[in-house]
């Protein structure tokens, strides 16, 4: 039998193609972007199937880094190999990379003419929309089963309102996942992907071998480390592209739970340690990734670029570009590394029944977890000002009613309106976002 995945098996040309159009189109944070490409690969494309897409979902959630971008990546590999998993991963990320780091310049620049604010203003309404459609559909597809169902509402007040680290809330998703299937509470889904294989084999590429395993070791770990040890001979570990490159690395390895679970580190660092930002200028990034393509942790490119314009002793667009192209590379050359070296084994446990329960708990949880991004995205996109109050172990959200922005509101509805029940482009409706945006704060 053809070594091939169900489905017709697309050429390489073909995979790029449909890859690129995900990178372009790939708004609105995990959630929207995870659905955007269960959509096109495995309802559209039919490339990969339900059972093998969810898996490669879980193992990317427990991932350091953007769980998006590595799906894609994963995804890519399963279809061609490390060259197609390179190919794309690297066209999730490059659109959105370019697009985040002309909008530096145009801040570093202009940032405070009426008219980009208003831009930035509208299109923040409308991803609020994108988030929310995203989180319907992505819970309708996880969440099979009330036990499901209640791991995710348990995740989401773990994680919103009792402030538990992710990676302890991913761990005892995992174990609540394989003690249900083992009490026979919990189908694992690995029967259907024992069916499923039946039906077809995988390709060499995705079988262990101890001897691809070093080898892809080796280069990555390379690849990762030798530009490192390059900047800190050349540079110094003083200079602002060393000590980008030196922080980059550290948060691509422990960044679990995505850009909002580092944020407030990474702000810390980079504003009282650092000097890279202003204390404000965190959250105008933040805005500045959630309106482009690609994964949120591109707010990092934002943060690299404003240090390097400021600290590198250089024309100031010359210095931010070259701390953006410093940040892009340590952010993400090591999340090709995880899923390269992992890959070939998330496979093989795929019918281990008690490890797929788990993961699907996983899946389960980090739900909550999206959930809770959505909730956190909506307070600071609809209030002005959100604090937080105590209550006994309860840490709550308390939003100053004074604040509420009506117009980003109506922004948000209308294109929630469009999205969901009139399923308009999403394009489109980011665009006539912008421009009610720009009219606003322009009239």
């Amino acid at each position: 039998m053809d070594a091939t995945l169900p489905g017709p098996n697309p050429s390489f040309g073909e995979a790029t193609r449909t890859f690129a159009r995900i990178g372009l189109l790939s708004f609105g944070g995990p959630a929207g972007q995870i659905a955007l490409m269960h959509r096109i690969l495995v309802d559209e494309k039919r490339w990969l199937d339900e059972p093998r897409f969810l898996h490669a979902l879980n193992y990317c959630m427990l991932l350091p880094g953007p769980e998006a971008m590595q799906l894609a990546t994963y995804c890519g590999w399963l279809l061609h190999g490390i060259r197609g998993g390179l190919v794309a991963g690297l066209l999730f990320v490059l659109p959105g990379a370019l697009v985040i780091t002309a909008l530096s310049a145009i801040y570093l620049t202009v940032g405070h003419v009426a008219l980009v604010q208003g831009l930035l203003f509208g299109l923040k309404a409308a991803v609020l929309a994108v988030v929310l459609e995203a989180l319907i559909k992505v819970s309708r597809r996880a969440l099979k089963g009330g036990a499901m169902v209640a791991l995710a509402i348990v995740a989401f007040i773990a994680i919103a309102f009792l402030k538990l680290p992710f990676p302890l809330i991913v761990v005892a998703a995992a174990a609540i996942g394989a003690v249900l299937h083992l009490a026979g509470l919990q189908q694992s889904g690995a029967e259907a992907a024992d069916e499923d294989d039946v039906a077809y084999a995988m390709p060499e590429w995705t079988r262990p071998s101890a001897r691809r395993l070093f080898s892809t070791l080796a280069v990555w770990l390379g690849i990762w480390f030798v530009p490192l040890i390059i900047l800190w001979q050349a540079l110094g570990p003083a200079h602002v592209y060393t000590a980008e490159a030196t922080f980059f690395s550290k948060m691509a390895a422990v960044t679990f739970g995505g850009a909002y679970a580092v944020l407030a580190y990474v702000a810390q660092q980079a504003v009282e340690v650092h000097g890279w930002l202003k204390p404000d200028e965190m959250l105008t990034g933040l805005g500045l990734a959630e309106t482009t393509p690609g994964p949120l942790i591109l707010v990092l490119v934002f943060v690299g670029f404003l240090g390097g314009a400021r600290l590198a002793a250089l024309a100031p667009l010359a210095g931010g570009i070259g701390g953006a192209l410093v940040t892009l590379w340590f952010t993400f050359v090591p999340c090709f590394l995880w899923v390269f070296v992992g890959a070939p084994y998330v496979e093989t446990v795929r019918h281990v029944r008690w490890l797929a329960s788990a993961l699907s708990a996983v899946t389960a949880a980090v739900v909550g977890i999206i959930a809770n991004l959505a909730v956190w995205f909506g307070l600071h996109v609809l209030f002005g000002n959100v604090d937080e109050v105590g209550w006994g172990p309860f840490v709550l959200p308390a939003p100053e009613i004074g604040s509420f922005d009506a117009v980003a509101a109506v922004i948000a509805v209308a294109a929630g309106v469009a999205l969901i029940r009139f399923k308009a482009n999403m394009i489109a409706v980011l665009a006539v976002a912008a421009l009610a945006g720009m009219a606003w704060r322009m009239f």
